[in-house]
């Protein structure tokens, strides 16, 4: 089977503002997606993508990231639940809390998220599974899991980085419908 790369839309398009579907069936059509989303996000590159993120409003993502000490953790969150501390108090750093998403490309900012999370999903081939993560990956399963309710990393960041992120959003003219992104043919500034 052939893989492709997909679109990405970028904000402003309906399906990242709103919450997404529940999968109701595992068969060929969501397997194949599945496969041209691994494809995508190794292209743009990043390290996670939610199904709203290709113009699909349905609750699933995958994620693929290498940590520090090179173990790799890749897999597919069909209609996951996330259950996470509670983030720490204080400012975020800007380096170790800085974000970005492949939905508002080139831009990068500090947002604190909580530092665990449990992930509960259902695999590509139907199993069910339970996954802790802490640190990167813990925030990599939150930025994922948000764009499920139709919630960007940009939605939560404090008011001066929101400034920040809404003047560079609308200095590129996004914010409305009808934007994508395909990696490997657009190449935009960052």
């Amino acid at each position: 089977m052939d893989m492709a790369v997909l679109p990405i839309r970028i904000t402003g398009e309906p399906v990242l503002h709103e919450p997404a579907q529940p999968v109701e069936r595992i068969d060929d059509r969501i397997r194949r997606l599945v496969e041209d989303m691994y494809e995508t996000m190794s292209a743009a590159p990043g390290v996670g993508l939610a199904a709203p993120q290709v113009g699909l409003p349905l609750r699933l993502f995958v994620f693929d990231w290498t940590d520090e000490d090179g173990q790799r953790h890749k897999g597919t969150a069909i209609n996951p639940t996330l259950l996470i501390s509670p983030p720490p108090l204080g400012e975020p750093d800007e380096d170790e809390d800085s974000e970005g998403c492949l939905s508002v490309p080139g831009e990068r900012f500090a947002l604190t998220r909580s530092t665990r999370a449990l992930l509960r999903a259902t695999n590509v081939g139907g199993g069910d599974y339970e996954r802790e993560a802490e640190g990167w990956l813990a925030r990599i399963f939150q930025h994922e899991f948000d764009h499920l309710d139709g919630i960007l990393y940009v939605d939560r960041l404090a008011h001066t980085e929101q400034k920040a992120a809404t003047k560079a959003i609308r200095k590129r003219s996004w914010g409305v419908p009808g934007q994508s992104w395909t990696p490997g043919i657009d190449h935009l500034e960052g």
